[in-house]
């Protein structure tokens, strides 16, 4: 019950209310049918009894007028009923007693009962008022059918803005940021539809302050990173102007990442997909990279996948960038076998779970090198583009994989 949709729980609800109702009625009617042929033959039978036991005291046309009021019946000719009996009716009752036997017919006109005593011979037909109990207790369900029908397609009415509401919704969760609520009343679903309209002024407002921080920052950082390299130039010491280089050139290239990582994580992105091979991947995270490819074991057969190259191997040159900066011996192993993508080094295992590592600026204390946005950009690139990020440690080994249904592969061995 808990995963039923609302319109779905109102349609069984009102289902079962009708069926309920459909088969109470069902069974009353039956039960009052079976009831009223029971009432009918007593009552047939009473008067035959009455009317018996009366004629032997030779009653006067009084009496027999009272009686016939009493029981609500008239006499009517045999002669005149006998065609329409023998046509259109049959025997509901027939018995006898010590004053004589009894016969009720009925035909589609009246209910006529037949009384003989000793060549004494009456034909009464039933004069009572129509019973109309089944006809109103039909007019009743059909009424109570028909009251529940309006109220379940009323209902169906009040609840379809939520159909409205939740296609609106999902626009705004596909990328269309700039999307508005709209909703003229003021109910419960008004109000939650305002609540979220509001809710997507601010969310495009912290954007908007977001993505303007983001270019004011890089633009100041690129500054004083220009200027720094120029005059790092300068230096005469050749190992200090190289490690100055070095960490120039590394936080201009996490500028430049995290730039990337910006634009990936805009709704409105489009990754730039191409059918390419594995090895030109790695080839291109090797070159982002910018160092010995000795440190790289490959151990993969190559293979065709359908990517956005240049992202994917952004998010690669990541991984081996912490697999080498991390692992005691300086070295790294990409295998890729059945369309699983893995990252492998040697060194200690991590102590926090994966999440904790895909978060911005996280790092283990110990960790002095970096940002802490190594595993937030790799993380950030595969959910854009529908790779999943996974870790593992065994015998010593740090491995983390890349999952991907869309890989072919294609023998050639590296």
């Amino acid at each position: 019950m808990k995963n039923l949709s609302v319109g779905t729980f109102i349609h069984l609800l009102f289902s079962l209310a009708i069926v309920i109702l459909t088969l109470t009625i069902y069974f009353f009617i039956s039960w009052n049918n079976d009831k009223y042929k029971i009432d009918e033959v007593s009552h047939y039978k009473l008067i035959a009894d009455a009317f018996l036991s009366n004629v032997q005291l030779n009653p006067t046309e009084e009496q027999l007028q009272k009686f016939y009021k009493d029981f609500y019946v008239k006499p009517v000719s045999v002669e005149k009923v006998k065609e329409e009996i023998e046509n259109e009716g049959q025997t509901i009752f027939g018995g006898q007693s010590m004053f004589g036997q009894v016969r009720v017919f009925e035909t589609p006109k009246a209910h006529y009962i037949y009384v003989q005593r000793l060549g004494y011979n009456l034909m009464l037909q039933d004069n009572r008022p129509k019973n109309y109990t089944i006809q109103i207790a039909i007019g009743i369900g059909a009424f109570l059918i028909i009251l529940l029908v309006l109220l379940y397609l009323a209902i169906l009415k009040k609840l379809h803005p939520l159909k409205k509401l939740h296609k609106q919704i999902e626009r705004f969760a596909a990328g269309d940021i700039q999307s508005r609520i709209d909703y003229i009343y003021n109910d419960e679903i008004g109000k939650i539809a305002k609540s979220f309209d509001h809710a997507i002024l601010h969310i495009n407002r912290l954007i908007a302050s977001k993505n303007l921080f983001m270019r004011n920052i890089m633009h100041e950082l690129k500054t004083p990173i220009t200027k720094g390299r120029i005059v790092v130039e300068s230096i005469d010491d050749e190992a200090t102007k190289k490690i100055l280089i070095r960490a120039f050139d590394r936080m201009n290239e996490l500028i430049n990442e995290l730039a990337e990582v910006e634009r990936v994580a805009t709704q409105n992105f489009t990754p730039n997909i191409e059918k390419t091979s594995f090895s030109q991947i790695v080839e291109k995270a090797q070159e982002l990279l910018m160092i010995d490819k000795k440190r790289i074991e490959m151990d993969f057969e190559d293979f065709e996948i359908t990517t956005d190259v240049k992202l994917l191997a952004l998010a690669l040159k990541n991984l081996l960038d912490n697999g080498i900066k991390y692992s005691p011996d300086k070295n790294v192993r990409i295998t890729a076998r059945d369309s699983i993508i893995e990252v492998i080094s040697k060194g200690n295992e991590l102590k926090h779970p994966l999440s904790f590592y895909i978060e911005p600026f996280s790092q283990e204390e110990k960790r002095s090198s970096g940002f802490g946005l190594g595993l937030y950009i790799v993380d950030s690139i595969l959910e854009k583009l529908g790779f999943t990020l996974s870790y593992i440690y065994k015998n010593g080994e740090n491995t983390f994989k890349i999952k991907s249904k869309k890989a072919k592969r294609k023998p050639k061995r590296h």
